[in-house]
């Protein structure tokens, strides 16, 4: 019992989502959530948010701390053996201090050695080991603070590029956005057209299977003959053919409305315009647009712009190398063992501050040639957004056109319908009073047929016209 209460409970959980219905806005809002294409562009959104955060820490001082170790296999004597070192005393007779020499008694006069030097009466002596020093183990860090001064204005550059980099990715994002919706549009008018066109084919089998039970009706009491039955018949079956190819279709197109608006294929709900029978849209197209307007809205145009301001900066950025750079510096340097107080083994440090200049002189013509690369890709962007201009205008002319044209057809059929209508209700009348012909039936159920198709599909490319109007304008969302 408790199964089959679980069971009937997911069998009116199934139908009630079957039964939802499903406005545009509705999937338009659920593509927009879920589509791939999108999350990507809204992660490139937030990676230049932080490279725009990069290069404003560029302005900031930058402080850094290094360390590091140094095994050494020998030590550092500054002598290779005990140093003896002469002496000297003050001589009252001359005021100075003179070397302490040998002299002979004789003559009093200093003694020479046999290499030719004086020979020192007194020396001082210092020993090997005293200037000898354990450097086996070196241990060394540093604190250092970096404040640019004048980088050649390559870190203002910089971060205008990259804030202009941030600004391009989300009219890259909006321009994807509009494909979105427009796409999502199409599959969702694709629905409704071919769920008119189902309900259509439908009315047709049942107009012929009235035709063939009167024909077979007739052709038992010998009023026709069997070539009549056999083309109705025949009219039929490919009727049959051609509803099946509808159902199938619609199907199809459920699967891709699914798809796009990040649903599973096998997910079923109702249109809120499955049984929309005429247009829902009340806006005229206009005869003149204001362009300028037009430029300002559409989001691959400024992202075009802003591509022209990157190429501009980044012009500047090559123009930097050619600049002196200045940077101020500031340390804190320890050592063991360190020098500051003899040699002796333990830690000690001090501050240094200092001044960087870094001044390009002679690179063969190499930074100039890239920063005159630079200003041709300035040049050709600049050329890109003028070409965009021009297709956007000739693409706003012909998406108006095609719109204008969308409500005259539809307009057209409407008034073919209505005669296709009065056609067949004349031609059922006098078939019936046997005053035509089933040939004659069968003609205006086809011209019938063919009207509805006609206005179905001219209903459809009004919504079609009108959302491809909205993308060129800029105004789709």
């Amino acid at each position: 019992m408790r199964f089959q209460a679980f069971a009937a409970l997911l069998t009116l959980c199934a139908a009630a989502a079957a039964a939802q219905t499903v406005s545009l806005d509705s999937c338009r809002a659920m593509a927009l959530r879920s589509n791939r294409q999108l999350m990507i562009s809204r992660a490139a959104i937030d990676k230049a948010r932080y490279q725009n955060k990069e290069a404003f820490a560029a302005y900031l001082p930058a402080l850094d701390l290094n360390g590091g170790y140094t095994y050494n296999q020998r030590e550092i004597s500054i002598f290779d053996s005990d140093q003896l070192l002469p002496t000297k005393s003050f001589d009252p007779k001359t005021g100075k201090y003179e070397f302490n020499l040998v002299t002979d008694p004789a003559t009093h006069m200093p003694v020479k050695g046999p290499d030719g030097q004086y020979i020192p009466s007194e020396v001082a002596l210092i020993p090997k080991s005293a200037m000898t020093y354990d450097v086996h183990h070196v241990f060394f860090g540093a604190l250092t603070l970096t404040q640019p001064l004048f980088m050649g204005g390559k870190i203002v550059a910089m971060n205008r590029i990259t804030r202009d980099a941030e600004a391009l990715a989300r009219q890259l994002h909006n321009d994807e956005v509009q494909n979105v919706i427009y796409a999502v549009d199409a599959a969702y008018w694709q629905v409704v057209s071919l769920k008119a066109k189902q309900r259509l084919a439908r009315s047709y089998v049942d107009l012929l299977d009235s035709l063939s039970a009167d024909v077979h009706r007739m052709f038992e009491q010998g009023v026709c003959t069997k070539s009549d039955v056999l083309r109705v018949d025949v009219r039929l079956n490919s009727a049959n053919v051609d509803l099946t190819r509808v159902n199938d279709g619609l199907v199809l197109s459920r699967m891709a409305l699914d798809q796009v608006c990040g649903l599973p294929v096998s997910e079923t709900f109702t249109l809120a315009d499955e049984d929309l029978t005429e247009p829902r849209l009340n806006a005229e197209v206009a005869r003149h647009y204001d362009m300028e307007d037009v430029y300002a809205r559409r989001p691959d145009l400024e992202a075009l712009r802003l591509g022209v301001g990157i190429s501009a900066q980044q012009k500047k950025v090559a123009m930097s190398d050619m600049l002196p750079k200045v940077a101020l510096v500031g340390a804190y340097t320890v050592m063991n063992p360190n020098m500051y107080d003899g040699f002796r083994k333990k830690f000690k440090g001090a501050f240094s501050v200092g001044v960087t200049l870094s001044m390009p002189l002679w690179h063969w013509g190499g930074n100039m040639a890239k920063y005159k690369a630079a200003a041709v890709d300035e040049t050709i962007m600049q050329l890109r957004l003028n070409d965009a201009k021009t297709l956007v205008d000739l693409q706003v002319q012909q998406a108006s056109f095609k719109t204008s044209e969308a409500y005259k057809t539809y307009n057209t059929t409407c008034a073919n319908l209505a005669q296709a209508d009065e056609n067949l209700r004349c031609a059922d009348l006098a078939f019936r009073e046997g005053m035509a012909t089933t040939d004659d039936v069968m003609e205006a159920q086809t011209a019938w047929l063919k009207a509805h198709s006609e206005q179905v599909d001219a209903m459809i490319d009004v919504h079609l016209c009108d959302v491809y109007l909205s993308k060129c304008l800029g105004t789709l969302y």
